[in-house]
């Protein structure tokens, strides 16, 4: 064997060669495979749009419609086809801000208590903060009215918002109509002009710039109400349509989501304005799938919103960091879901929280600097289940990148049939077993406590006075929103509570709330005009949707506060009934019922408002 040696000259050269051949391409290659190292952490803004399908964007091959800025962020961002979210709205609220299934942390329903989210969850808003962000929430949080569950609770230093479930629902202000309305800012009462999504869009560019703060970066939460119903406008002629296949009804709804195209233009732009765009990631995503404009334009798949076919829960979800290298312009086909965004941007933004995060999703990091990059395979699921105690495969569907199991009877290839029109469970036997072994550990997980109600806390500091609606019974009928308080619904439940400290403690018991101005036996009046053009005629429409407004002869109202019980009569005149109890600390019940004059119940009281006195 013939042994060589090189001279270090030699050696030194062909390293030299070496470094100017291939040391840039390998520099460029790292470059797009990690974000870049900067002493400053990126800014974060989550958009979540609310029932908005994945076909309702032009981008996504709709004709009917125009979101130009949308789609300008599409062509931007990486892209993932294949996202999805839980079919309905505050279950997927829920496993965004936790990185767990909703049914995981508690949040099984939109009303009766199983919208809020469990005390013990660590929540997206609380890894930020920790890690030293400002964090804000302008929109719809659907988790929690009440202390401790508010956004301000649950890691939000600032929180503008409607009602906790929406414009309408009984925690909101009784006359609101999206415009000139008032709003839940920080826990108080605020009264603010102009269009819902415009103010929340604004307060969220004024908490992006707000002066001093500069150097501290922010995570943005914007989940703005629209385009879900009530389906307002400022302006009727913001839903005119020169196409005669899309009705009155649905403009309308196009018209909310071409409103927030509108708004995402007035983001950006004063992203730019600050120089923040560079260095802030964008999300942009939908709660839920599609709801008016499916019959129009559903992308190929079958399904809506509340339905377990991938039409009630694949959503469009894009992000967008100018600073990080993605590989912007790209689509990511494999399965992902709303459980993945959390761990995601832990990882992404190189947070290092305090305690271990028990996840149920995982990262997608590495699939943003190559879309080409494969996950490992699992089996997803999503489920809608609006009982009151959990059933195993109950409007449940079971997915992996090629197949979906729905309801334990209905098997799909995704790949060859995305319309999920032909059936094969007969034929892959296999398949089948596989998702039906991964959910028994799925149910295994999810169910130990599921149907924990929520416990408000009376006489806490950091909430003065508490604020008890009817949407919170624990009942199979609950009246969630104004309009079926207004019509005087039969229902009586009673809240659970838990008294902080021991102390005298006042009821304010009412059949409408404060701002109605109404009497416990008339009916109530409007405190503002109708300015807002709606598809059904306006606010007053809005309210009366479930019928006329009914008085309600109202002679005695009781009330029970743990082993406490008071009745008093109803004055004509009166538009309350003040009960005070000295209450030890502790967990307690709290029921109204109002009666008529043989000593009937009406209906449960449907407002009460607590406080404890000095």
């Amino acid at each position: 064997m013939v042994t060589r040696r090189f001279s270090r000259a030699f050696v030194l050269e062909v390293c030299t060669l070496f470094v100017r051949l291939f040391l840039p391409a390998l520099l460029v290659f790292a470059s797009c495979t990690q974000p870049p190292s900067d002493t400053k952490p990126p800014n974060v803004i989550l958009i979540l749009t609310d029932d908005q399908g994945y076909g309702d964007l032009s981008c996504h091959g709709n004709q009917y419609i125009k979101t130009p800025n949308i789609d300008k962020l599409y062509k931007e961002s990486v892209r993932f086809t294949d996202f999805h979210v839980d079919p309905t709205c505050a279950p997927t609220r829920a496993a965004l801000m936790t990185g767990k299934y909703a049914h995981h942390a508690g949040v099984w329903h939109t009303i009766a208590g199983g919208n809020h989210l469990r005390t013990s969850e660590v929540t997206m808003a609380d890894v930020f903060k920790e890690a030293g962000y400002r964090t804000g929430l302008f929109g719809k949080w659907h988790l929690g009215s009440n202390y401790p569950y508010r956004p301000m609770d649950r890691g939000f230093d600032e929180w503008l918002g409607h009602g906790d479930g929406g414009t309408g629902t009984t925690d909101d202000w009784f006359d609101n109509d999206r415009v000139n309305d008032y709003y839940w800012h920080n826990g108080e009462r605020e009264q603010r002009d102009g269009f819902a999504p415009d103010v929340f869009y604004q307060a969220a560019i004024d908490f992006i710039k707000k002066e001093g703060e500069e150097d501290k970066p922010f995570f943005v939460y914007l989940p703005t109400y629209l385009p879900h119903g009530p389906h307002t406008l400022p302006d009727e002629s913001w839903a005119n349509s020169d196409n005669q296949d899309v009705s009155e009804y649905v403009s309308y709804f196009f018209a909310g989501i071409e409103r927030i195209d509108w708004n995402i233009d007035r983001l950006q732009k004063a992203l730019n304005e600050s120089g923040l765009t560079e260095n802030t990631i964008i999300i942009f995503m939908s709660d839920n799938g599609g709801t008016a404009g499916v019959k129009l334009f559903n992308a190929g798949m079958r399904g809506h919103k509340g339905q377990v076919y991938d039409g009630g829960h694949r959503v469009p979800f894009f992000i967008h960091w100018p600073k990080g290298n993605l590989k912007k312009g790209n689509d990511v086909e494999e399965l992902t879901s709303h459980i993945d965004v959390l761990p995601t941007l832990i990882d992404l933004c190189d947070l290092k929280p305090e305690n271990e995060m028990n996840f149920d999703g995982r990262s997608f990091k590495k699939q943003l600097f190559n879309t080409e990059l494969k996950l490992s395979e699992r089996t997803l699921f999503v489920e809608t289940q609006r009982t009151y105690e959990a059933e195993s495969w109950v409007r449940t569907a079971g997915m992996t990148n090629k197949w979906r199991l729905v309801d334990n009877r209905e098997l799909y290839n995704i790949e060859s049939d995305p319309g999920q029109m032909n059936n094969v469970i007969g034929e892959h036997p296999e398949v089948v077993e596989g998702i039906r072994e991964a959910h028994k550990n799925y149910w295994a997980k999810v169910t130990p406590g599921d149907r924990e109600r929520p416990r408000f806390i009376i006489g806490h500091p950091d909430d003065p006075e508490i604020f008890l609606t009817p949407s919170d019974w624990y009942l199979p009928k609950v009246p969630w929103n104004h309009a079926q308080v207004a019509s005087g619904r039969p229902e009586a439940g009673e809240w659970l509570v838990t008294i902080a400290e021991q102390g005298n403690y006042r009821f304010e018991v009412r059949r409408w709330p404060r701002e109605a101005s109404a009497t416990i036996q008339g009916v109530a009046v409007f405190q503002k005009q109708v300015d807002a053009w709606d598809v059904n005629g306006g606010v007053e429409k809005f309210i009366y949707r479930d019928g006329e407004m009914k008085a309600l002869n109202v002679n005695t109202i009781s009330l029970e506060v743990g082993e406490h019980k008071k009745t008093a009569k109803v004055d004509p005149k009166e538009t309350h009934v003040i009960f005070d109890f000295e209450l030890k600390e502790g967990d307690k019940t709290v029921k109204g019922i109002m009666l008529d004059d043989q000593n009937q119940v009406i209906a449960g009281t449907y407002y009460v408002y607590v406080s404890k006195l000095n």
